[in-house]
């Protein structure tokens, strides 16, 4: 029997350069490896078309979203209802294929009737309705405040639509438990993001700054990089540069106010992986404690020292401490105090060979094993 599948995405997912679209992509990559046919099919809105995944895919369809007023004003969330194609429906339909839905913005034919005799995936990416209501917390604009804190009421009244799933893939520990709570008729596998890192690879030597990256268009990474040039790299003299795609001016303008912190906007991804490579710390922070930070993962696998607050890694399995060179804290004056410590110090060894235990359950050959099984 040829092994195929269904996957359809949120976003077209390539370049791989910010979280969600990371782990679709890097699933496609192991699926190829794995010998699974994939029929891919990918909503758009500016991004193009990609040769990239089409030498993955068996096949690639590409659907635009219907954005605007009309999609806004609907029952069902503007992320789901600017999703619906009757193009999906007839592609999904000439196939008997098992369907992945990645992340609830995908999902609105999973109680479809005529798909209920096929087997529907679920993949968790962050609890919605819990993630937009704190992106409402941190976002400036009043407008687009507004529109998070009703996208969140509507997505908590969609999630139900996940009873219709056979699977639920959760990224992450907790959520995989709330969803075993919540939805106790559907099977939750606790399956971690795909990542390109295929193995615990971090430089000798030194590093001569500290790296905060992210993309800089969401709230609630740039409320984090405002939150540590605040608190702590306004406090600090060695070299900072901070990292990632759209920065808001506001946070140019802070920037600007000092002489060691340096903006790099919209890397490349080679720029970016040379930028993670070669910092000595890498500070991160974060304001929610949903979901599986794929920033985190890359620095991991490939970073000297971490330096991050408690909700970075609720529900990872990651635990901190000098022996594998991560270390947890909430409080500025610590992260100040670690980074005088680390500046100087050369990762040793026994710090990567203890990195390697920790990030045993996140390496890619263990991941795709766990997902054949679910297909």
């Amino acid at each position: 029997m040829t092994k195929a599948i269904n996957i359809i995405s949120f976003d077209v997912p390539f370049p791989a350069n910010y979280g969600g679209v990371i782990d679709v992509y890097y699933k496609l990559v192991w699926l190829k490896n794995a010998g699974v046919k994939v029929h891919l099919h990918c909503f758009t809105y500016g991004r193009e078309a990609s040769k990239e995944l089409e030498a993955l895919c068996e096949k690639v369809y590409y659907y635009p979203r219907k954005t605007g007023t009309v999609s806004f004003f609907s029952f069902l969330p503007y992320n789901v209802k600017s999703r619906q194609s009757v193009e999906l429906e007839k592609n999904l339909l000439s196939n008997d294929f098992p369907i992945l839905f990645e992340v609830l913005h995908t999902c609105y034919l999973l109680n479809d009737a005529r798909f209920k005799d096929r087997k529907k995936i679920y993949r968790h990416s962050n609890i919605e309705h819990d993630y937009y209501l704190q992106l409402s917390k941190s976002e400036r604009n009043a407008s687009k405040r507004f529109y998070l804190r009703t996208e969140a009421n509507k997505l908590k009244r969609f999630e139900k639509i996940v009873n219709y799933a056979d699977i639920i893939l959760a990224v992450n520990e907790n959520d995989a438990a709330y969803f075993n709570l919540n939805y106790p008729k559907v099977k939750t596998v606790y399956l971690p993001s795909f990542h390109p890192n295929q193995e615990v690879n971090i430089k000798s030597g030194n590093g001569d700054y500290i790296l905060y990256n992210g993309n800089l268009s969401i709230s609630e990474n740039y409320e984090s990089a405002q939150w540590l040039i605040e608190n702590v790299f306004s406090r600090i003299l060695q070299k900072v540069i901070i990292a990632g795609l759209n920065p808001p001016a506001f946070l140019k303008k802070s920037i600007e106010g000092y002489a060691h912190i340096q903006l790099i906007e919209n890397p490349s991804a080679e720029k970016m992986e040379e930028l993670i490579e070669n910092a000595q710390i890498h500070c991160l922070h974060t304001f929610q404690a949903t979901g599986l930070k794929l920033k985190l993962l890359n620095v991991l696998f490939t970073g000297r020292f971490v330096i991050c607050n408690p909700k970075m890694i609720v529900g990872t399995h990651i635990i901190g401490g000098d022996k594998s060179g991560i270390f947890i804290s909430n409080v500025p004056e610590r992260y100040i105090e670690l980074i005088n410590n680390l500046i100087d110090t050369e990762v040793s060894m026994d710090v990567i060979e203890e990195r390697k235990k920790s990030l045993e359950i996140y390496f890619n050959q263990v991941n795709i094993k766990k997902l054949l099984e679910v297909i």
